[in-house]
């Protein structure tokens, strides 16, 4: 390599007044000149093809990536599902099975005044004096029907925690609120109990 030859090129390049070149005839531009053009060109072609090309390729692969590790998620969830097949099942059968026990637990309107003797059967069991025991009417609710029983009885203390118990241990379901113990006025242990039990009866309509 002549190395004298490369100084001198490197040195006229530095001397050089670019003002000076005649941009519409590249031709008669001196090597230096041309040497720094189409490295300039070189480097511009590089660019724009990095922009143009490789840019948009490395958002299109970063976008396949990413459906990628969503498509493996929905793979590894459905592969999930597909091997506990038999145990949904089972349970789906436990829960049908569950259901249609609770269902048994709920009255029928034909069944309710079979309920109240029961739950007069319970009280009396308790040694409790019945005031009153009615029927309200039913609330309709999104899915079954809520049917409020009024209860006004007598006895004492223990003889209503008695009836509490018997009422719970009923075959059909059966909840008390608001309660409301008072002195009924005539002995010095009596009291007088109200409380409102409700029972469900599932909307067959519906």
């Amino acid at each position: 390599m002549d190395t004298s030859n490369l100084k001198a090129q490197w040195e006229a390049l530095q001397a050089f007044d670019f003002n000076s070149l005649d941009m519409e005839n590249p031709g008669s531009w001196p090597n230096p000149a041309k040497i720094v053009a189409a490295v300039f060109l070189g480097i511009c072609a590089l660019f724009g093809g990095y922009k143009l090309f490789v840019e948009d390729m490395t958002k299109q692969l970063e976008n396949e990536q990413r459906r990628e590790q969503e498509l493996r998620q929905q793979f590894e969830a459905k592969a999930f599902k597909a091997a506990n097949l038999p145990a949904l099942k089972q349970q789906l059968a436990e829960m049908e099975q569950s259901f249609g026990k609770l269902l048994g637990q709920l009255p029928s309107d034909t069944e309710v005044p079979g309920l109240l003797e029961d739950i007069t059967n319970r009280g009396e069991s308790s040694r409790l004096s019945f005031n009153s025991i009615k029927l309200l009417a039913e609330q309709r609710k999104e899915f079954y029907v809520e049917l409020p029983i009024s209860i006004n009885t007598q006895g004492n203390y223990h003889d209503m925690g008695s009836f509490v118990s018997g009422v719970a241990a009923l075959p059909r379901i059966v909840t008390l609120h608001d309660f409301t113990i008072r002195p009924d006025g005539k002995t010095m242990t009596g009291l007088t109990f109200d409380v409102l039990a409700k029972t469900y009866r599932y909307k067959e309509d519906d």
